[in-house]
Protein backbone atom coordinates (compact mmCIF):
# COMPACT_ATOMS: atom_id res chain seq x y z
CA UNK A 1 0.00 0.00 0.00
CA UNK A 2 1.69 3.21 -1.14
CA UNK A 3 1.61 6.16 1.26
CA UNK A 4 0.23 8.45 -1.46
CA UNK A 5 -2.89 6.35 -1.83
CA UNK A 6 -6.25 6.38 -0.06
CA UNK A 7 -7.93 3.07 0.62
CA UNK A 8 -11.63 2.76 -0.02
CA UNK A 9 -13.59 -0.48 -0.05
CA UNK A 10 -13.82 -0.70 -3.83
CA UNK A 11 -10.07 -0.60 -4.25
CA UNK A 12 -6.89 1.40 -4.12
CA UNK A 13 -7.20 4.63 -6.06
CA UNK A 14 -4.84 7.59 -6.05
CA UNK A 15 -6.23 10.67 -4.39
CA UNK A 16 -5.87 12.65 -7.61
CA UNK A 17 -8.33 10.34 -9.35
CA UNK A 18 -11.08 10.51 -6.75
CA UNK A 19 -10.59 14.11 -5.64
CA UNK A 20 -13.87 16.04 -6.13
CA UNK A 21 -14.43 19.74 -5.83
CA UNK A 22 -14.15 20.57 -2.14
CA UNK A 23 -15.26 23.79 -0.50
CA UNK A 24 -12.09 25.49 0.68
CA UNK A 25 -13.57 26.52 4.03
CA UNK A 26 -14.37 23.03 5.33
CA UNK A 27 -11.94 22.39 8.18
CA UNK A 28 -12.62 19.50 10.61
CA UNK A 29 -9.99 20.80 13.03
CA UNK A 30 -11.66 24.16 13.45
CA UNK A 31 -13.22 24.68 16.87
CA UNK A 32 -16.81 25.81 16.34
CA UNK A 33 -17.89 25.86 19.99
CA UNK A 34 -15.56 27.31 22.63
CA UNK A 35 -14.71 25.33 25.77
CA UNK A 36 -16.83 27.55 28.03
CA UNK A 37 -19.85 26.71 25.87
CA UNK A 38 -19.41 22.95 26.48
CA UNK A 39 -20.52 21.15 29.62
CA UNK A 40 -19.63 17.75 31.01
CA UNK A 41 -22.26 15.56 32.63
CA UNK A 42 -21.06 12.65 34.76
CA UNK A 43 -23.92 10.27 35.48
CA UNK A 44 -24.97 6.63 35.20
CA UNK A 45 -27.87 4.30 34.45
CA UNK A 46 -28.77 0.85 35.72
CA UNK A 47 -30.51 -2.06 34.07
CA UNK A 48 -31.26 -5.79 34.27
CA UNK A 49 -32.00 -8.14 37.14
CA UNK A 50 -28.54 -7.51 38.57
CA UNK A 51 -29.14 -3.75 38.43
CA UNK A 52 -25.93 -3.35 36.44
CA UNK A 53 -24.73 0.21 37.02
CA UNK A 54 -23.08 1.79 33.97
CA UNK A 55 -21.30 5.15 34.35
CA UNK A 56 -21.20 7.61 31.45
CA UNK A 57 -19.53 10.96 30.85
CA UNK A 58 -21.03 13.37 28.33
CA UNK A 59 -19.31 16.24 26.60
CA UNK A 60 -22.16 18.30 25.15
CA UNK A 61 -22.63 21.83 23.79
CA UNK A 62 -24.64 24.18 25.99
CA UNK A 63 -27.47 24.49 23.53
CA UNK A 64 -31.19 23.93 23.40
CA UNK A 65 -31.13 22.53 19.87
CA UNK A 66 -31.02 18.80 19.23
CA UNK A 67 -27.46 17.50 18.97
CA UNK A 68 -26.20 14.41 17.07
CA UNK A 69 -24.65 11.72 19.26
CA UNK A 70 -21.33 9.88 19.18
CA UNK A 71 -20.76 7.05 21.66
CA UNK A 72 -17.23 6.05 22.68
CA UNK A 73 -16.34 2.72 24.33
CA UNK A 74 -13.04 2.47 26.24
CA UNK A 75 -10.44 -0.25 25.99
CA UNK A 76 -9.70 -3.02 28.48
CA UNK A 77 -8.92 -1.54 31.91
CA UNK A 78 -10.02 1.95 30.86
CA UNK A 79 -12.77 4.29 31.96
CA UNK A 80 -15.14 6.99 30.76
CA UNK A 81 -12.44 9.57 31.47
CA UNK A 82 -9.96 8.18 28.93
CA UNK A 83 -9.29 9.68 25.46
CA UNK A 84 -10.86 12.96 26.57
CA UNK A 85 -9.16 14.74 23.64
CA UNK A 86 -11.74 13.04 21.41
CA UNK A 87 -14.77 13.96 23.48
CA UNK A 88 -13.74 17.59 23.86
CA UNK A 89 -13.13 18.10 20.14
CA UNK A 90 -16.24 16.20 19.03
CA UNK A 91 -18.32 18.37 21.37
CA UNK A 92 -16.57 21.47 20.03
CA UNK A 93 -17.81 20.38 16.62
CA UNK A 94 -21.42 20.15 17.77
CA UNK A 95 -21.77 16.53 18.93
CA UNK A 96 -22.93 15.02 22.19
CA UNK A 97 -19.95 12.77 22.92
CA UNK A 98 -21.06 10.01 25.29
CA UNK A 99 -18.20 8.08 26.89
CA UNK A 100 -19.46 4.85 28.39
CA UNK A 101 -17.68 2.83 31.11
CA UNK A 102 -18.18 -0.94 31.15
CA UNK A 103 -18.10 -2.58 34.62
CA UNK A 104 -16.12 -5.81 34.63
CA UNK A 105 -13.67 -4.74 31.94
CA UNK A 106 -12.90 -1.23 33.16
CA UNK A 107 -10.28 0.22 35.50
CA UNK A 108 -11.71 -1.77 38.42
CA UNK A 109 -10.01 -4.85 36.95
CA UNK A 110 -6.65 -3.51 38.18
CA UNK A 111 -7.73 -1.98 41.49
CA UNK A 112 -5.80 -3.53 44.35
CA UNK A 113 -3.97 -5.93 42.00
CA UNK A 114 -0.16 -6.08 42.35
CA UNK A 115 1.71 -4.71 39.36
CA UNK A 116 3.09 -8.09 38.28
CA UNK A 117 -0.39 -9.64 38.25
CA UNK A 118 -2.19 -6.92 36.30
CA UNK A 119 -1.53 -8.46 32.88
CA UNK A 120 -3.19 -11.70 34.00
CA UNK A 121 -6.12 -9.77 35.48
CA UNK A 122 -6.65 -7.86 32.24
CA UNK A 123 -6.40 -11.00 30.13
CA UNK A 124 -8.95 -12.74 32.34
CA UNK A 125 -11.37 -9.81 31.97
CA UNK A 126 -11.24 -9.98 28.15
CA UNK A 127 -13.82 -12.76 28.09
CA UNK A 128 -17.08 -13.51 26.31
CA UNK A 129 -19.23 -12.54 29.29
CA UNK A 130 -17.79 -9.03 29.41
CA UNK A 131 -18.00 -8.74 25.63
CA UNK A 132 -21.73 -9.46 25.75
CA UNK A 133 -22.19 -7.03 28.64
CA UNK A 134 -20.55 -4.34 26.54
CA UNK A 135 -22.88 -4.93 23.59
CA UNK A 136 -25.92 -4.71 25.86
CA UNK A 137 -24.55 -1.59 27.59
CA UNK A 138 -24.53 0.29 24.28
CA UNK A 139 -28.08 -0.61 23.28
CA UNK A 140 -29.47 0.09 26.75
CA UNK A 141 -27.58 3.40 26.75
CA UNK A 142 -29.41 4.42 23.59
CA UNK A 143 -32.71 3.43 25.21
CA UNK A 144 -31.81 5.52 28.26
CA UNK A 145 -30.79 8.55 26.21
CA UNK A 146 -34.17 8.39 24.49
CA UNK A 147 -35.93 8.39 27.87
CA UNK A 148 -33.85 11.27 29.21
CA UNK A 149 -34.45 13.23 26.02
CA UNK A 150 -38.19 13.08 26.72
CA UNK A 151 -38.06 13.36 30.50
CA UNK A 152 -39.43 16.61 31.86
CA UNK A 153 -36.90 18.67 33.83
CA UNK A 154 -33.98 16.35 32.91
CA UNK A 155 -30.76 18.14 31.99
CA UNK A 156 -30.83 16.42 28.57
CA UNK A 157 -34.50 17.13 27.82
CA UNK A 158 -34.86 17.85 24.11
CA UNK A 159 -31.11 18.20 23.51
CA UNK A 160 -30.35 14.93 21.69
CA UNK A 161 -31.00 13.95 18.09
CA UNK A 162 -31.40 10.18 18.33
CA UNK A 163 -31.83 9.85 14.57
CA UNK A 164 -28.12 10.70 14.22
CA UNK A 165 -25.90 8.27 16.14
CA UNK A 166 -22.27 7.30 15.59
CA UNK A 167 -20.36 4.58 17.43
CA UNK A 168 -16.65 4.42 18.22
CA UNK A 169 -14.24 2.76 20.61
CA UNK A 170 -10.63 1.73 21.09
CA UNK A 171 -9.27 -1.83 21.40
CA UNK A 172 -11.90 -3.72 23.47
CA UNK A 173 -14.01 -0.68 22.67
CA UNK A 174 -13.39 -1.38 18.98
CA UNK A 175 -14.63 -4.94 19.54
CA UNK A 176 -17.70 -3.38 21.17
CA UNK A 177 -18.16 -1.04 18.22
CA UNK A 178 -17.84 -3.88 15.72
CA UNK A 179 -20.39 -6.03 17.53
CA UNK A 180 -23.13 -3.40 17.59
CA UNK A 181 -22.37 -1.95 14.15
CA UNK A 182 -22.54 -4.90 11.78
CA UNK A 183 -20.08 -7.65 12.65
CA UNK A 184 -21.96 -10.81 11.78
CA UNK A 185 -20.13 -13.26 14.05
CA UNK A 186 -22.58 -14.61 16.60
CA UNK A 187 -21.64 -14.15 20.24
CA UNK A 188 -23.31 -16.56 22.60
CA UNK A 189 -25.79 -17.53 19.88
CA UNK A 190 -26.97 -13.96 19.30
CA UNK A 191 -26.25 -10.97 17.09
CA UNK A 192 -26.08 -7.54 18.70
CA UNK A 193 -26.45 -5.18 15.75
CA UNK A 194 -28.18 -1.96 16.78
CA UNK A 195 -29.75 -0.37 13.72
CA UNK A 196 -29.91 3.04 15.39
CA UNK A 197 -26.16 3.39 14.75
CA UNK A 198 -25.58 5.17 11.42
CA UNK A 199 -21.77 5.02 11.19
CA UNK A 200 -18.94 3.30 13.07
CA UNK A 201 -15.31 4.13 13.78
CA UNK A 202 -13.36 1.29 15.42
CA UNK A 203 -9.85 2.23 16.61
CA UNK A 204 -7.47 -0.75 16.76
CA UNK A 205 -10.08 -3.20 15.39
CA UNK A 206 -9.65 -6.97 15.43
CA UNK A 207 -11.07 -10.23 14.13
CA UNK A 208 -12.53 -12.62 16.71
CA UNK A 209 -10.01 -15.39 17.34
CA UNK A 210 -10.79 -18.44 15.24
CA UNK A 211 -13.34 -16.58 13.10
CA UNK A 212 -13.18 -15.78 9.41
CA UNK A 213 -12.69 -12.06 8.71
CA UNK A 214 -14.63 -12.35 5.46
CA UNK A 215 -17.62 -13.99 7.15
CA UNK A 216 -17.48 -11.70 10.16
CA UNK A 217 -17.60 -8.42 8.24
CA UNK A 218 -19.36 -9.29 4.98
CA UNK A 219 -22.70 -7.93 6.26
CA UNK A 220 -21.49 -4.50 7.35
CA UNK A 221 -23.84 -2.13 5.51
CA UNK A 222 -23.17 1.21 7.22
CA UNK A 223 -20.15 3.50 6.74
CA UNK A 224 -17.06 2.39 8.67
CA UNK A 225 -13.73 4.13 9.27
CA UNK A 226 -11.12 1.77 10.69
CA UNK A 227 -8.09 3.32 12.39
CA UNK A 228 -4.87 1.55 13.31
CA UNK A 229 -1.09 1.93 13.18
CA UNK A 230 1.92 0.10 11.79
CA UNK A 231 3.00 -0.74 15.40
CA UNK A 232 -0.51 -1.38 16.76
CA UNK A 233 -0.16 -4.85 18.28
CA UNK A 234 -1.60 -6.44 21.42
CA UNK A 235 0.10 -8.91 23.78
CA UNK A 236 -3.22 -9.69 25.47
CA UNK A 237 -4.96 -10.64 22.22
CA UNK A 238 -1.72 -11.89 20.66
CA UNK A 239 -2.30 -9.62 17.71
CA UNK A 240 0.28 -8.34 15.27
CA UNK A 241 -0.22 -4.89 13.70
CA UNK A 242 -1.05 -6.41 10.32
CA UNK A 243 -3.84 -8.47 11.91
CA UNK A 244 -5.84 -5.29 12.56
CA UNK A 245 -5.87 -4.42 8.87
CA UNK A 246 -7.72 -7.66 8.09
CA UNK A 247 -10.94 -6.01 9.28
CA UNK A 248 -10.90 -3.33 6.60
CA UNK A 249 -9.79 -5.81 3.93
CA UNK A 250 -12.87 -7.95 4.68
CA UNK A 251 -15.43 -5.13 4.51
CA UNK A 252 -17.86 -5.17 1.57
CA UNK A 253 -17.93 -2.34 -1.00
CA UNK A 254 -19.44 0.94 0.12
CA UNK A 255 -18.49 3.92 2.24
CA UNK A 256 -15.62 2.13 4.00
CA UNK A 257 -12.27 3.71 4.92
CA UNK A 258 -9.05 2.79 6.69
CA UNK A 259 -6.38 5.00 8.26
CA UNK A 260 -3.00 3.43 9.05
CA UNK A 261 -0.71 5.76 11.01
CA UNK A 262 3.02 5.26 10.51
CA UNK A 263 4.77 3.95 13.66
CA UNK A 264 1.61 4.42 15.73
CA UNK A 265 1.44 2.02 18.66
CA UNK A 266 -1.67 0.88 20.50
CA UNK A 267 -1.45 3.91 22.78
CA UNK A 268 -1.66 6.38 19.88
CA UNK A 269 -5.44 6.52 20.31
CA UNK A 270 -5.14 7.32 24.02
CA UNK A 271 -3.57 10.15 26.02
CA UNK A 272 -0.85 8.19 27.77
CA UNK A 273 1.85 5.68 27.03
CA UNK A 274 1.17 2.03 27.72
CA UNK A 275 3.54 -0.62 29.14
CA UNK A 276 5.72 -1.97 26.35
CA UNK A 277 5.67 1.19 24.21
CA UNK A 278 8.90 1.72 22.31
CA UNK A 279 8.17 4.54 19.87
CA UNK A 280 8.09 8.22 20.69
CA UNK A 281 4.57 9.58 20.74
CA UNK A 282 3.87 11.59 17.61
CA UNK A 283 1.67 14.67 18.28
CA UNK A 284 0.49 14.63 14.68
CA UNK A 285 -1.26 11.31 15.23
CA UNK A 286 -3.91 12.96 17.40
CA UNK A 287 -4.30 15.75 14.85
CA UNK A 288 -5.00 13.23 12.08
CA UNK A 289 -7.32 11.17 14.28
CA UNK A 290 -9.35 14.26 15.20
CA UNK A 291 -9.56 15.58 11.65
CA UNK A 292 -10.61 12.32 10.00
CA UNK A 293 -13.00 11.31 12.76
CA UNK A 294 -14.81 14.66 12.62
CA UNK A 295 -15.02 14.57 8.82
CA UNK A 296 -16.40 11.04 9.07
CA UNK A 297 -19.05 12.00 11.65
CA UNK A 298 -19.97 15.13 9.71
CA UNK A 299 -20.33 13.13 6.51
CA UNK A 300 -22.15 10.03 7.70
CA UNK A 301 -23.88 10.98 10.96
CA UNK A 302 -24.73 14.59 10.15
CA UNK A 303 -25.12 14.23 6.37
CA UNK A 304 -22.66 16.98 5.42
CA UNK A 305 -21.77 16.70 1.72
CA UNK A 306 -18.77 19.02 2.09
CA UNK A 307 -17.30 16.74 4.74
CA UNK A 308 -17.84 13.70 2.53
CA UNK A 309 -16.09 15.44 -0.35
CA UNK A 310 -13.22 16.45 1.93
CA UNK A 311 -12.85 12.90 3.19
CA UNK A 312 -12.85 11.39 -0.29
CA UNK A 313 -10.51 13.99 -1.76
CA UNK A 314 -6.84 14.76 -1.28
CA UNK A 315 -7.29 17.19 1.62
CA UNK A 316 -6.58 14.61 4.37
CA UNK A 317 -3.05 14.43 2.91
CA UNK A 318 -2.43 18.01 4.06
CA UNK A 319 -2.74 16.77 7.66
CA UNK A 320 -1.33 13.26 7.40
CA UNK A 321 2.40 12.59 7.29
CA UNK A 322 4.00 11.11 4.19
CA UNK A 323 4.11 7.51 5.43
CA UNK A 324 0.59 7.51 6.89
CA UNK A 325 -1.80 5.60 4.64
Amino acid sequence: MKPTQIRIAWGLVTAAIISPIVLADYNPLQVEIEADKIETIDTSFAYGKSNRDVPILLYIPKSTKRTPIVIFSHGLGGSRFGSAFLGKHWAARGYAAVFIQHPGSDQSVMEGVPLLKRFSALKKAANLENTLHRFRDVSVLLDQLKKWNKQKAHVLKGRLDLSKVGMSGHSFGAVTTQGVSGQSARFGGQKYLDKRIKAALPMSPSVTRGASAEKSFSEVNIPWLSMTGTKDGSPIQRLKPEDRQKVYAALPPGEKYELVLWKAEHSAFTERRLPGDRERRNPNHHKVILALSVAFWDAYVNGDSDARAWLKGDRPRSIMESKDA
